[in-house]
């Protein structure tokens, strides 16, 4: 079984805040795959369900960011899961909009989402970084991550939480070069070519051109000359004289 939590905040003021993709993916996961109805339980909002043959559990904490860890902690406990069995989708700051990365332990890199479920389960589980960019100056970073994704950004957005959407089941067992590359087939369809896409077919060469037709050296040919018609008002006796003629 996998606890895969979503960060963000909670109510409709934060719902499209960059700091919320996390609970945008699971609502695309949940929509996707058909989980359960969301309901309030450990001090989050849980959906549960199937991701392929692994049994899940959606988990958005609602004890806003600075600590999502009480709410995991909690999950784990019922579920008595240990760290290797949580996903955690988070934003990224360090990764540019639409990039998406998978990570396991390590640094909570400033992140208090990340610092909360450190400081209450470890670093040991994995997470899939969701990058939203950079405002260029690290003062500018709350009010960044706290700002709404702009209009501009909807195309990208849609197919990131759609490739994982697609690629949950892959990440639920652990396959995540299978998880990147449904994101991959997303964010980056492969495009129809028009040439020819089999190295082994030969192509027939092109034919020469003709020569030029060369003027004729031969003497003209002799035109053919039909022969004049006789009279119809000839007597026989005037035929017998022209033939003596």
């Amino acid at each position: 079984m996998k606890l895969i939590v979503g960060l963000g905040n909670p109510g409709g003021k934060y719902a499209r805040n960059r700091h919320n993709i996390g609970f945008m993916a699971l609502d695309q996961i949940a929509s996707d795959h058909g989980f359960s109805p969301w309901k309030g339980k450990h001090q989050g909002s849980i959906s549960e369900g199937r991701l392929g043959s692994e049994r899940a559990v959606l988990l958005k904490p609602e004890t806003f960011m600075n600590n999502s860890g009480q709410s995991v902690q909690a999950a784990m406990r019922f579920y008595k899961l240990e760290p290797a069995d949580v996903i955690v989708l988070h934003d990224e700051i360090d990764l540019a909009p639409g990039k998406v990365k998978c990570k396991t332990g390590g640094g909570h890199a400033g992140h208090n989402g990340l610092r909360s479920i450190h400081a209450h389960i470890g670093p040991d589980y994995d997470r899939v970084r969701l990058g939203v960019g950079h405002p260029g100056h690290k003062d500018a970073v709350p009010g960044y991550v706290l700002r709404d994704f702009p209009k501009a950004d909807d195309a990208w957005l849609d197919d990131v939480l759609r490739g994982i959407s697609d690629g949950a089941p892959d990440l639920a067992r652990g396959d995540t070069a299978k998880f990147m590359n449904a994101v991959a087939l997303r964010v980056n369809p492969p495009r129809s070519g028009t040439g020819n896409k089999n190295p082994n077919t030969k192509t027939a060469p092109a034919k020469p051109p003709k020569p030029p037709i060369q003027p004729s050296t031969s003497p003209d040919p002799v035109p053919e000359v039909e022969a004049a018609a006789e009279p119809e008002n000839q007597s026989p006796f005037q035929k017998l004289l022209d033939r003596f003629r």
